[in-house]
């Protein structure tokens, strides 16, 4: 297993739990140290896409079970959705992914533009015209995540072996190569988040996935920012979302126009523009100060859909035992779910998750350009990832 992030320590954990003897996780740092620890930590099961509605269902509900599984949890807290509608097209967009959401068995509600107000008291009156709501939404506390996860290893046997780096496959004998030695495998499950294509490199192959910085900011308190008076908001248009965090907002942004990279520097310029959208939404936090900034690099696929299925030769061929797993920038809300079908996939071939068949890296072409349309609901990350 490679990787200690929210993927590849679900991943390992799984693993274990599907009877296999030894299952060795190797990670370049500390476990959670990348962006599974700076995470917003929102899941959502309004999803865009049939298949990402069931993923983000099935890690709630793993969610929602760790305390009887593992004996402690990720802190999910269920603090509704909402998905404001600014012109008539989003309108038309909302209607339409309500049908396919509501067809699986997604809670999910229309709001009249009064009914957004009531439900969002801290939100500007009359700047919508509706929206969608949820209330099985909610976000899970990314410091606890990986203190759940790295319980959940331990218990099950995990072997965890940190500041041990992956250095590649060796071609004669099946083994994985870090620097701390070979390690004999007869799996070998590749994730990283941000840093899959390098880790891709390393194994020989090309893995269309890259990272970004994303920023995320803590307001100061304010009574009228109280959790119940706040759900969480997706300004899908803007790609501006928020939720409550201990009596202040936090809320996020990414540059579209950035290209990839890892840089995890403020740019205060562009926090000044995050600041400005939120205010003219949210004017109780226009005289706010902040309590916390800070920028992480957030993987991404050009689709912003994820990478299941085995990785590919240079004739595109199927590698046995090796098998890819991203969840293209949503380690929080699919990140158990995507483990647990690259589990699946690795020992069986087949997954009861969702249909992934599609979902594998033959989809991109030479140049990392997809064969699918891109997930609706997402962030503003590039569409192209870096050569």
């Amino acid at each position: 297993m490679v990787g200690g992030g929210t993927v590849g320590a679900w991943c390992a954990y799984f693993l274990r739990r599907a009877g296999l003897a030894r299952v060795v996780l190797i990670e370049k740092g500390f476990l959670g140290q990348g962006a599974s620890s700076r995470a917003a930590g929102v899941v959502r099961v309004q999803g865009g896409t049939p298949e990402a509605v069931r993923l983000s269902s099935w890690s709630r509900r793993f969610y929602l079970g760790q305390p009887d599984e593992i004996g402690t949890d990720s802190g999910f807290t269920e603090q509704g959705y909402l998905l404001p509608c600014f012109t008539e097209a989003d309108v038309a967009a909302a209607r339409e992914r309500m049908a396919m959401q509501t067809a699986l068995g997604v809670p999910v509600r229309w709001l009249d533009p009064g009914e957004v107000d009531a439900a969002n008291p801290t939100l500007a009156p009359g700047q919508t015209l509706g929206g969608t709501f949820c209330d099985q939404d909610g976000f899970v506390a990314p410091p606890r995540n990986v203190a759940a996860y790295t319980v959940a290893l331990i218990r099950s046997g995990v072997e965890i072996r940190e500041h041990t780096a992956f250095l590649g496959l060796a071609d004669d004998d099946g083994t994985v190569q870090t620097s701390q030695g070979r390690i004999g495998a007869g799996l070998v499950v590749l994730t990283g988040g941000p840093k899959l294509a390098s880790v891709g490199q390393l194994a020989g192959i090309r893995i269309p996935a890259g990272g970004v910085r994303h920023q995320v900011a803590v307001t100061e308190r304010h009574p009228d920012l109280d959790p119940a008076r706040v759900p969480m908001v997706f300004d899908l248009a803007a790609g501006l979302y928020w939720r409550p965090d201990e009596g202040g907002l936090l809320f996020g942004m990414s540059n579209p126009d950035e290209p990839p990279g890892e840089n995890r520097e403020v740019d205060e310029q562009y926090l000044a523009t995050m600041r400005a959208r939120l205010a003219a939404l949210v004017p109780v936090t226009a005289g706010l100060g902040l309590r916390r900034t800070w920028a992480a690099t957030i993987d991404y696929t050009p689709d912003h859909l994820p990478i299941l299925g085995p990785a590919l030769g240079p004739a595109d061929e199927p590698i046995e035992g090796l098998t890819l797993a991203s969840a293209a920038g949503h380690g929080m809300m699919w990140g158990p779910a995507v483990a647990r079908v690259a589990v699946d996939l690795a020992l069986h071939g087949a997954t009861l998750v969702t249909d992934v068949s599609f979902l594998g890296a033959d989809r991109f072409d030479a140049e990392g350009h997809s064969r699918l349309a891109a997930d609706p609901i997402a962030l503003p990350f590039p569409d192209a990832v870096a050569p």
